[in-house]
């Protein structure tokens, strides 16, 4: 039985509010199992929109051997390789298969696709009861690494402490308010039971009165169990703790525009700054923050035992090159993914590119605003391995040392190929500046580079063990290649 969100939120609302589960499924007119199953659910993360996997009794029995005539294919000249309909007329005749002839063209089909690697008038005072926060929105301007950034000024209050907390972000979409949300609650180390916000946040939405909650956001209040509350943003007493925070915040912590060399580090010193206002400042009564925030502390909710992952999930057609585009930007999968629907998990700083039943294809930061697509340059790799003379104009060029790339020209298409294949394998342990090096080091000591020995090296460079000056030191690599072969014979 699917159960609505808002149902979702009603019990696990009631269930931390300490009402008897049999009461809620009286309530709710729903079955104890479901309140009890919806109640302790530890994780509330949205997750990849991707069918489960189901069991084949007919066709499973034959998997292995259908993979291994696959498999012995690919060493076949392409027309002389086996089509869905071939392997049907063997299994049937050879195995005495019973199925239908769809299921096994839809698992020959699947795995193809898996291995694909080729191109194709005065306000009334009101008063707050502890536990409930409210959060707004503030702009503001930073130099991140040399480059004036217009940011996002997420604070959040607790307007009977008067304790303010506040992150930096690029955006305010619904991914980026419930990451820098999450990043609040851990860093009070409680959430909040309800939560006040208005329709300037992508949370929600109101419209003649009624509020249409956005789906993250409504996964993300389930997860903490907390309550949520919109109001007129044109109505500043509504909610005006949190109104009042975002310029004091501003004026006291963003004067002058600071100068940071990277996001993480502007949030290190606002939170620096926040610690040390609320331990300064007094709660509407006169109390020291410290003093009255122990009553909201109190009345607040345990924080879940899994963390909350704040990903939108959007399905995209790649064009022709493998790029993706998600809010205006484009991503760069790969050309091995061109004309594929895929499936975009996009965070508050990364962007995740799944293909077929939840494989990764790539995982790139997220970019905001106008600019050239994202990309990596090891989704471009695959495609040059299949056609080795296309490194000549490929974009790769200009993510190589110089002296690596005259190296790769000067090598014939195997050559290009078996240097391509060895820094695409050593940089998934190492990444690609230590693999792309590694391999110049190899070819300098006079040598095409191997999978080993670019492998070895590269996690001696990424670890920040280089080798010896003059290049790298590739006896032992040749002694280790004979030991090995020896052996072999």
């Amino acid at each position: 039985m699917t159960v609505p969100l808002d149902v979702r939120n009603d019990i696990r609302s009631m269930d931390a509010g300490g009402v008897p589960r049999a009461e809620i499924a009286r309530r709710l007119r729903l079955s104890r199992n479901t309140v009890a199953r919806y109640a302790d659910m530890a994780d509330m993360s949205p997750e990849p929109p991707v069918p489960a996997d189901r069991p084949h009794p007919a066709i499973d029995p034959h998997i292995g051997w259908i993979d291994d005539l696959l498999e012995a294919d690919l060493g076949a000249p392409r027309k002389q390789r086996h089509t869905a309909k071939r392997i049907y007329d063997r299994l049937v005749k050879e195995r005495g298969y019973g199925g239908s002839y769809s299921s096994v063209q839809r698992h020959v089909r699947r795995w193809r696709l898996e291995r694909a690697t080729g191109v194709r008038g005065g306000f009334l005072e009101l008063e707050w009861a502890p536990g409930t926060a409210q959060a707004d929105y503030g702009n503001f301007e930073a130099v991140v690494s040399g480059e004036r950034l217009r940011l996002k000024l997420l604070a959040l209050t607790l307007p009977h402490s008067n304790a303010r907390y506040a992150v930096a972000g690029m955006s305010q979409r619904s991914e980026c308010m419930c990451a820098g949300l999450a990043d609040i609650f851990g860093w009070i180390g409680r959430s909040p039971r309800e939560l006040v916000l208005d329709n300037a946040t992508e949370a929600g939405r109101r419209v003649r009165g009624e509020v249409t909650e956005s789906h993250l956001f409504s996964l993300f209040r389930a997860h903490y169990r907390m309550g949520s509350r919109y109001c007129n943003p044109n109505s500043g007493n509504e909610k005006g703790s949190v109104e009042n925070a975002v310029g004091f915040l501003r004026r006291n912590l963003l004067v002058p525009v600071p100068r940071v060399g990277s996001l993480d580090e502007l949030n290190a010193l606002l939170r620096d700054g926040c610690d040390r206002l609320n331990a300064a400042s007094r709660a509407r009564d006169g109390r020291p923050v410290p003093e009255a925030l122990a009553e909201d502390l109190a009345a607040m909710l345990a924080l879940p035992s899994a963390p909350f992952d704040a990903v939108r999930w959007t399905r995209c057609r790649s064009d022709k090159r493998g790029m993706v585009t998600v809010d205006g930007r484009g991503y760069m999968a790969g050309p091995a993914w061109h004309s594929r629907e895929l499936l975009v998990g996009v965070r508050a700083d990364t962007v995740e590119i799944l293909a077929d039943r939840g494989r990764r294809v790539a995982v790139l930061p997220r970019a905001f605003g106008d600019g050239p697509a994202v990309r990596n340059p090891l989704s471009l790799v695959p495609a040059l391995i299949a056609r080795p003379r296309a490194f000549g104009e490929s974009v790769i060029r200009r993510d190589m040392p110089e002296a690596l790339v005259r190296a790769i020209d000067s090598l014939d298409a195997a050559g290009r190929r078996r240097v391509l294949r060895s820094i695409s394998r050593a940089a998934a342990p190492s990444g690609f500046e230590a693999a792309c090096a590694a391999a110049q080091r190899v070819i300098e000591g006079g040598r095409v580079p191997d999978d080993a020995t670019v492998d070895v090296l590269a996690r001696r460079i990424a670890a920040g063990r280089p080798a010896a000056k003059g290049g790298a030191d590739l006896a032992v690599y040749d002694g280790f290649l004979r030991e090995g072969g020896a052996r072999a014979c």
